[in-house]
Order: C-alpha cells, then sequence, then structure tokens
C-alpha cells in the first residue's frame, strides 16, 4: 500500500537487524531507536524488493509451475492405478493409444470412477497449462534479458524468465558464489577447527528456482557437452541426484555470466574455450 501511493519502502533483514542488537530486553521504544541509528549510521541491512509488475510477474510462474506438480501428481494416480492392473506404459499411457487402453480397462465401480474423475482433472489442467505457457513464452519474449538467457539449450521461457524474476539486478551480486548461496545450491557448511564439515545444499533460496534449474539443467546436459561430460563423470562417482544438482548450479552460474557480460549461448563458448579471454571484459 504504501507503494502503491508513492512512498519509498526500505524493508530491512530482521535477522541482522535483530544480531546487532546487543541488549536482551526488547521493547517497541527500543525497536525504533535502534532502527534510527542504523539508518543515521548508513548501516540499515536493506534488502532488494521486486517491483510491483514484478511481483505479479512471479505469480504468474509460480501458478504455472503449481499446476505441473498437480497434473504429475494425478498422473502419478493413473499410473498406480493401470499397474494395478497388471499394466505398465509409463510415458506411453499418456498418448492417443494409451489413453485408449486406459480408458478400456475394465475396473470396478469406485476404481472407474476415480478413473474418470483424474482423466477430467488431467485434462482441465492440460487445457490451463497451454494458456499459461503461451502467456509466459509472451512475457519471456519481451523482457531482453530472459531472450538472452533462451539462447542456451535447456533453458526455455519458464527458467530464463523465473531467473530473471528470481535474481532481479544482476549487479546486485559481485561473485556468482553469490547467485549460487542465493538461490540455496551451496553446501551446508558446519567447519571448526581446522577441519571442513559440508553437508547437502542449504535450500534457503526459492523452491521454485532450484526445481527449474534441475529440471533445465538435466536437458542443458544432453546438448551441452562440457555439461554432458561433468554430468556423466559426477553421476559414476556420487549418483544421479547429486549429479543433477551440481549440473543446476553450472547451469545458473552460466547463466547469471550470461547476464553480467551480456553475452549469448554462442559467445559464452567461446569465451570459455579462449586461453585468454573472459567472462567478463
Amino acid at each position: 500500500m504504501l507503494a502503491e501511493i508513492g512512498h519509498e519502502l526500505w524493508i530491512g533483514d530482521a535477522a541482522q537487524i535483530r544480531a546487532s542488537m546487543v541488549r536482551k530486553q526488547k521493547t517497541d521504544v527500543r525497536d525504533a531507536a535502534h532502527l534510527l541509528e542504523l539508518l543515521l549510521s548508513e548501516r540499515f541491512p536493506r534488502i532488494w524488493r521486486p517491483t510491483l509488475e514484478e511481483r505479479d510477474l512471479r505469480q504468474l510462474v509460480w501458478h504455472r509451475q503449481k499446476l505441473v506438480w498437480m497434473r504429475n501428481a494425478v498422473g502419478n494416480q493413473l499410473h498406480a492405478l493401470v499397474m494395478g492392473e497388471g499394466v505398465c506404459r509409463k510415458k506411453k499411457l499418456f498418448t492417443k493409444k494409451g489413453r485408449v487402453e486406459l480408458e478400456g480397462l475394465q475396473l470396478g465401480r469406485w476404481a472407474s470412477h476415480r478413473r474418470q474423475e483424474l482423466l477430467r482433472l488431467l485434462d482441465q489442467l492440460q487445457a490451463s497449462l497451454q494458456e499459461l505457457d503461451h502467456a509466459v513464452a509472451e512475457q519471456a519474449g519481451q523482457n531482453p534479458a530472459a531472450v538472452l538467457l533462451m539462447t542456451h539449450p535447456g533453458v526455455g521461457p519458464v527458467t530464463s524468465l523465473a531467473f530473471v524474476l528470481t535474481l532481479g539486478p544482476v549487479e546486485r551480486f559481485a561473485r556468482s558464489k553469490q547467485v549460487v548461496s542465493y538461490l540455496g545450491l551451496n553446501p551446508r557448511e558446519h567447519s571448526s577447527g581446522g577441519r571442513q564439515r559440508l553437508g547437502s545444499i542449504s535450500k534457503q533460496g526459492s523452491p521454485l528456482m532450484r526445481s527449474l534449474l534441475v529440471e533445465a539443467g538435466h536437458t542443458a546436459a544432453r546438448l551441452d557437452r562440457e555439461l554432458r561430460q561433468d554430468y556423466q563423470r559426477l553421476k559414476l562417482r556420487r549418483g544421479s541426484g547429486v549429479a543433477k544438482v551440481a549440473t543446476a548450479r553450472k547451469l545458473a552460474v552460466r547463466m547469471y555470466w550470461m547476464l553480467r557480460s551480456q553475452a549469448n549461448y554462442a559467445q559464452l563458448v567461446r569465451m570459455q574455450d579462449s586461453p585468454w579471454a573472459t567472462l567478463v571484459e
């Protein structure tokens, strides 16, 4: 509401604000004085906020992804239903031939009712997703940064638009490690006494962006030679799950440098292959 009526709104990092407070007593008067002191000393930990238009576009991407997850859940129920009858068709179940076979199965009264309900939900979700995919493609085509990212193999309108909306101004990040940490793809760490202990990824960033990067990385690993080699090597050593996450991290770093240097995929590959050129001039 403050932003809509023209006021400049600042939002601070609550954890950093509280960490800079030494006293254990908390009152409204102390909090107001502490915030004023941070502002006067230019130490207020202001966080970046997207514009109203960007927040609205985020809702479009989020809604589309939520419907994708719902469609997958409905599809899994249909798979379980037919596998209970000894039929396993995997992706072929949703082709025209598989749909005919699915509708022709002899089921009980309530099992048949469940099948019809799931098929109706699947058709409704598919129709809605086609409209949303068209809307996302249109919005991505109007965004120059998203168009630049779509030159990379495996990166489509959804991933590129979500990446631009999630990161915001790329100048906020001085290094690619900051982007990886912002997306929650960096490992947890609990090191002490000269001993380094690393765990799984932190997952502190956007779950939507991590999911899209993993999906895009899986496709990019088939189309890009370097990503394919890294994926196959990690898959043999650590398993497919770790390899997919590592590929998603590499793809996120590539997309960051593409935005930072304003280089398309062909220029990015040429920079990487050159022994003297760097990604950023």
